[in-house]
């Protein structure tokens, strides 16, 4: 069943949202969590300006803030509309015989504030490449504004140079959005925090965290039990702050050495997990290599059970049947990327950051603070 946090700006209008979202139903004995990033108690005036509650419900269907989804993720883009009570904007996206892409927006976006929601997610290029036709046809098309809604961000690995005559693709594809005529980015839990630096176009960072810290604390696990693991040395950062926000966890940190792109090797652990539960943190799971042989080494060091937690789920071969071999107790993902009906196996779980970007789309278009009082729990940069 999914489930929807409805702020009280919807609740006072006497009717239906429309929403053209299925029940995901069951997918292989599980069900697509569909779990909101905030609290129950809280109230709904601390996330929506005062102007936007006070709103008649001709002024929403008249408001100028219009919403595309590419082809990357409509599942998503959908869940993101129905969460904001406002229907997807009409667009035609088709592929030439030569493989060419074609955009043609169905509606008016002169003067209008236009949010693109399109995942750069394999394949990258073609999802890439989408994303920068559809903000040119924006541009031409006389929208006041168009921001870049990227759940995830390609290439951002590309962040730097490791050897002599490399390129940093993370740069090159940050310029080409803002070329193509991006005012903003809004990006969900971006690889290192200096790509946020490569755009010169304002740049909203949200993190996925939030979700993932809500869905484990419904587990109810004793803080006593826990550890909090960075899966390598570069996560470090990323896996304290994680174990900061659940009952300050202790750390503990793989030690790897990787030999090659998409190979990683195991060597030691920084750390006590004898006895304990261990929550592995990562920003994304590609070919499942540095977590399962993560995993592999925590259960050699006494962890009574290993979860493992990302944002984002690449899930490149052969990843699936490295994180449903048994090393995990469960594999809980977000869905800024969609994941293929035949990569769901029983451990996974898959929560949804529509609410977060939502939330945060509000708040760019009312020009809101991203970090205000009662705003925080959204974890936005």
């Amino acid at each position: 069943m999914a489930f929807f946090h409805v702020s009280r700006l919807w609740a006072e209008i006497p009717i239906l949202l429309r929403c053209s979202i299925l029940d995901p139903a069951l997918i292989n004995g599980r069900p697509k969590t569909i779990h909101s990033p905030f609290r129950q108690g809280q109230t709904s005036s601390m996330f929506f300006p005062q102007d936007l509650k006070d709103m008649k419900l001709e002024d929403i269907q008249d408001t100028r803030l219009r919403i595309f989804s590419g082809t990357a993720n409509l599942p998503l883009a959908q869940e993101i509309a129905c969460y904001m009570g406002l229907d997807l904007s009409k667009i035609n996206i088709k592929r030439f015989a030569d493989g060419e892409i074609y955009v043609q927006l169905k509606e008016s976006v002169r003067g209008c504030d236009v949010f693109l929601v399109q995942p750069t997610c394999p394949p990258a290029n073609e999802n890439l490449m989408e994303l920068l036709v559809m903000i040119d046809a924006c541009r031409r098309a006389s929208a006041k504004t168009i921001t870049a809604v990227i759940p995830y961000f390609g290439y951002a690995r590309a962040d730097r140079k490791t050897h002599g005559r490399e390129s940093i693709a993370a740069k090159l594809v940050a310029n080409l959005i803002t070329e193509a005529g991006a005012n903003r980015v809004l990006a969900c839990d971006l690889h290192s925090g200096q790509s946020i630096g490569y755009f010169d176009i304002p740049v909203d960072h949200v993190h996925g965290q939030p979700v993932i810290l809500d869905y484990l604390a419904s587990k109810m696990i004793s803080s006593q039990d826990l550890v909090v693991v960075s899966p390598d040395v570069g996560g470090v950062a990323r896996a304290r702050a994680f174990a900061k926000k659940l009952s300050d966890a202790p750390l503990a940190i793989v030690d790897k050495r990787r030999q090659g792109h998409n190979v990683a090797e195991v060597m030691n652990l920084i750390g006590d997990v004898k006895g304990k539960v261990a929550v592995m943190v990562d920003d994304m799971i590609d070919t499942a290599g540095t977590i399962a042989n993560g995993a592999a080494l925590l259960h050699q060091e006494g962890a009574r059970e290993v979860y493992a937690c990302s944002t984002h789920a690449v899930f490149s071969p052969p990843a699936i049947e490295r994180l449903s071999g048994g090393l995990f107790q469960e594999v809980i993902i977000t869905n800024t990327i969609p994941v293929k009906e035949n990569n769901y196996f029983p451990q996974l779980t898959v929560l949804s950051v529509a609410n977060l970007l939502g939330e945060t789309i509000w708040r760019v278009y009312d020009d809101s603070s991203a970090d205000s009082e009662g705003h925080s729990s959204l974890g936005i940069d």
